[in-house]
């Protein structure tokens, strides 16, 4: 890439995932915004909203440069499940999740260089099995769902209680990077799907 590229992300595991295909930001310079869901608003909507607002929050203040915003949502049905803060969230989330499906939505946003914005949206589907009392108070004990969305690590302690996952695996890890490379090589990509 001939122009800077900013992540818009603190997350340690998006800049990791980077790195994996020979992409290093220039610039890390996470986005502070609101991630309150809107009324009604879908979480597949959720995820790709809340990676626009998080490249236009950068991209205002850094003209001609490339900027690579993410966001990860985790939910059941329509229901949005929370990056737990408490041991009693994490619970709550691995309750829900334990012996069904749930889909993880990965919203990536690309605001370059002449100040167009091109979006995606990853969708994988990941199922737990049944979890045990053991393996739930196990995985909170090993802290390992902190600031997680949806209270898991799927490269972690977690992996162990995955049955099924169809789609894009760095997506629940947290950037789907297969959507990254076509985004960032592609300018005609279409807005939220494939080109």
């Amino acid at each position: 890439m001939k122009n800077k590229l900013i992540l818009a992300s603190a997350s340690p595991r998006r800049l990791e995932l980077l790195k994996q295909i020979g992409i290093t930001p220039d610039k890390i310079i996470p986005a502070d915004i609101d991630e309150t869901p809107g009324k009604n608003e879908l979480p597949r909507d959720l995820a790709l909203r809340l990676s626009c607002e998080k490249a236009q929050a950068i991209a205002k203040d850094h003209k001609g440069t490339t900027i690579l915003a993410a966001d990860t949502v985790v939910a059941c049905g329509r229901r949005v499940l929370p990056k737990p803060e408490t041991e009693q969230e994490a619970q709550k989330c691995l309750e829900i999740l334990s012996g069904r499906r749930h889909h993880v939505y990965g919203g990536i946003a690309v605001i370059d260089a002449q100040g167009t914005l091109k979006k995606r949206l990853s969708d994988t589907v990941v199922q737990f099995k049944k979890l045990s009392q053991k393996e739930v108070e196990t995985y909170l004990k090993s802290g390992e769902w902190q600031g997680k969305a949806g209270g898991y690590a799927i490269q972690g302690l977690a992996s162990a209680y995955i049955k099924f996952i169809g789609g894009s695996y760095s997506n629940v890890v947290g950037l789907s990077l297969y959507d990254t490379m076509v985004i960032l090589d592609n300018p005609q990509c279409h807005p939220g799907g494939a080109p």
